[in-house]
């Protein structure tokens, strides 16, 4: 035992003298792990080929046709409600795809006394009335998307003119301008923008007038008007 113990000695005695000096050449260096921050991605969850009720259609029927003395529920003209999905179609006489034999569509392309908007108002431009096309076409659903809310870019001719002509321009067009008030183009919304009554008005501040009167504008559309704003109102 003593024997092996003597040989064995100096190997050990070498290999810790060995061991001790690599850890003490060969020190790992601390490193410094790096913080990803990942920031939220936009997801948007709409379909460039489909029309939403809720995004698209409502918003252009409630600001053009359901006004006071037309077709709100309150004057009901002809019997006819434009206010929600429901009375849209059954009151419109839709036809869930087949735009052509649709009543609430065939007035918009009148070419006589059934014309809606009818004179003085302004028509709808032939991109709304494709969009009701494609809307009826498609199969008249009650359907909504989310598009993300991405305010990264925010233009005047982008997102903010769009969605003054769905929200807006039919209840403050040159023809009909309600409370006095036209919104008819860049220079409009800029000094209702500078004064602060458009951002008052949209977000239903006491002591602006509502706007728009029978639905307010979503969170994500005040935030976009927002950004707009304080980015000095970017035209394109």
């Amino acid at each position: 035992m003593k024997t092996i113990f003597s040989t064995c000695t100096p190997t050990l005695i070498a290999l810790i003298t060995l061991s001790t000096l690599s850890c003490t050449q060969y020190q790992i260096p601390d490193r410094e792990i790096p913080v990803l921050e990942e920031e939220a991605a936009i997801v948007s969850t709409c379909n460039p080929d489909t029309v939403y009720f809720s995004n698209d259609i409502l918003p252009l029927v409630v600001s053009s046709c359901a006004t006071t003395g037309c077709h709100d529920k309150d004057s009901h003209k002809d019997g006819v409600i434009l206010t929600d999905y429901s009375s849209i179609i059954r009151t419109g006489e839709i036809k869930p795809g087949n735009p052509n034999d649709s009543e609430f569509f065939e007035t918009l392309t009148d070419d006589g006394d059934d014309l809606m908007p009818p004179p003085p108002y302004d028509p709808l431009n032939s991109d709304q009335i494709q969009m009701i096309r494609q809307w009826i076409a498609q199969g008249a659903q009650n359907n909504a998307c989310s598009d993300g809310c991405d305010t990264t870019n925010v233009t005047y001719s982008g997102q903010i003119w769009p969605m003054m002509e769905s929200y807006c321009t039919g209840c403050h067009s040159t023809s009909n301008a309600g409370g006095g008030i036209v919104i008819a183009g860049y220079d409009d919304l800029v000094s209702l923008a500078g004064n602060g009554s458009l951002m008052g008005s949209i977000r239903y501040e006491e002591g602006y007038a509502k706007m728009p009167t029978n639905q307010q504008l979503s969170e994500c559309n005040i935030n976009l008007l927002q950004k707009w704003i304080d980015d000095g109102f970017p035209e394109l």
